[in-house]
């Protein structure tokens, strides 16, 4: 099964790269972009069909490798795409 792993800033942190990014494309005349944060995202493909088992297994994987829990959250996305 394919499993992605959303990582991205928590709220209240300070995003360097995304305000770099922000104030690039102001300069290139994209006035409507209020924000941008910088995240990443991890696919993973796991040869497990049990989505509970998958779930408990990714976590713990982004819990103690693939995120910094100190300054990041992460979102898991079960699915086949």
């Amino acid at each position: 099964m394919k499993v992605k792993v959303n990582i991205g800033l928590k709220k209240g942190v300070l995003d360097p790269q995304g305000k770099t990014v922000f104030h690039a494309l102001k300069s290139l005349s994209f006035d409507e972009v209020r924000n941008v944060r910088i995240g990443k995202q991890i696919i993973l493909d796991i040869d497990n069909d049990n989505p509970i088992e998958i779930k408990n297994m990714v976590s713990k994987m982004s819990e103690e490798l693939l995120a910094n829990t100190v300054i990041e959250d992460y979102e898991i996305i079960l699915g086949d795409d």
